[in-house]
């Protein structure tokens, strides 16, 4: 018996970028300590009122089937909660509660390709994104931005490999790049947008991690509301990687969709997880500073560390829990440099190429540790980076 071609290709053949990743985790099992800047994971851990609020609502009762497009008090906190941001009506009819971002992602390509079309996504990319859209059996369609325009995707890029696609899915603030898109960046994609009748798919997950600039929802942008599908979770603004509760902020009709999507695959997400999202939410845009306070300081301790040495260059970190550090100096691929770290330091980093060509050169690292043991880190690696430079 065989599997299915959806399934065995969902990698297209290659890695899933994660084997850095596997290598620290091995040697962490094997006793060997690791420092692990590797993974989008919070060093704090869902906040005990939010857990308290949690459990009572399990002790409540809230653990049976619950409604399958989301309980209507969560449903109209994150429409109030959009609608406050981005100045765009929302009601609870745009909103289906899904089991975190990740499910939002493929239930949106799901819901907007057919077997065959063409999804556009841009590289660099969350390394989930080409087998979500081959998992809904379309045809992935990487569009490159440029490390020389600090990863701000060209309009005429996109419109380049437009012709005959489905959806664009982008992702700002940006894993793993950490940069923000400018309003003139979102205003050449929503023209190619209109102009080639694409889906957008805006994936907004990282929209309270913004250190420098404004966040720019596209859906706020002249003719976009009824074309874009937002894609939104707890996971990073409120700590809740875990508890799996995330949405999708979309059209009506494009709701009432999904929402048949979810009764024949997810059937919900438990009650009892809702109403702690509901709580969370209900604490405010104070609560959610508290939970990103840690990486915007953790940005200025990289500042200072990389402004003391030239081998190691900054992508402008304007936003979300990583930094991107162009390490082409070294001469090194980026793959070839973690290995090298990892073994060296017990440090652990994610390669450039585990998110896409474009990020060949350059490391992504996740300020997800004690901030001393944060600079610590850093300092290491760009000393192994100065010592591996071919003028050293």
């Amino acid at each position: 018996m065989q599997a299915s071609t959806r399934i065995s290709e969902l990698l297209g053949g290659g890695s899933d970028g994660w084997d850095v990743f596997y290598k620290a985790r091995a040697m962490i099992a094997q006793g060997v300590p690791v420092t692990e800047l590797t993974i989008g994971e919070h060093d704090i851990r869902t906040a005990a009122p939010i857990l308290q609020d949690m459990h009572r609502a399990a002790l409540a009762g809230h653990t049976g089937y619950a409604a399958v497009p989301g309980v209507p008090a969560l449903r109209d906190a994150i429409a109030a909660r959009v609608q406050a941001r981005t100045g765009v009506p929302t009601r609870r009819e745009n909103v289906l509660i899904t089991p975190g971002g990740q499910a939002a992602l493929y239930a949106a390509h799901f819901a907007t390709c057919d077997p065959g079309d063409t999804a556009l996504y841009l590289d660099p990319f969350y390394a989930t994104y080409p087998g979500t859209i081959r998992g809904v059996s379309a045809k992935p369609v990487a569009v490159q931005t440029r490390a020389e325009d600090a990863f701000q995707p060209r309009a005429a890029d996109i419109a380049a490999q437009a012709a005959g696609a489905k959806t664009l899915l982008i992702n700002s603030p940006n894993n793993p790049t950490g940069v923000v898109y400018s309003r003139a960046t979102l205003e050449g994609i929503a023209k190619v947008c209109q102009d080639h009748d694409l889906w957008l798919i805006s994936d907004e997950v990282y929209d309270t991690q913004v250190w420098e600039g404004t966040h720019l929802s596209p859906r706020a942008l002249p003719g976009m509301a009824e074309r874009t599908m937002v894609v939104g979770s707890m996971s990073k603004s409120h700590a809740m990687t875990g508890s799996r509760c995330g949405w999708i902020v979309a059209p009506e009709a494009m709701v009432t969709h999904l929402i048949n999507l979810a009764t024949h695959t997810t059937y919900g997400v438990p009650g009892y997880i809702q109403d702690a999202a509901t709580f969370a939410l209900a604490q405010g845009p104070d609560f959610e500073e508290e939970v990103s306070a840690p990486f915007r300081r953790r940005r200025a301790i990289a500042h200072r560390v990389l402004a003391e040495q030239n081998t190691v260059a900054l992508v402008p970190a304007q936003g979300a829990m990583y930094l991107m550090l162009d390490i082409r100096s070294t001469g090194m691929t980026s793959e070839a440099f973690a290995y090298g770290l990892l073994e060296a330091h017990h440090i652990a980093v994610m390669p450039g190429e585990s998110f896409g060509a474009a990020a060949a050169g350059h490391l992504r690292v996740a300020m997800t540790i004690e901030d001393a043991a944060f600079e610590t880190a850093l300092r290491t690696l760009c000393d192994f980076a100065a010592s591996c430079r071919s003028d050293a």
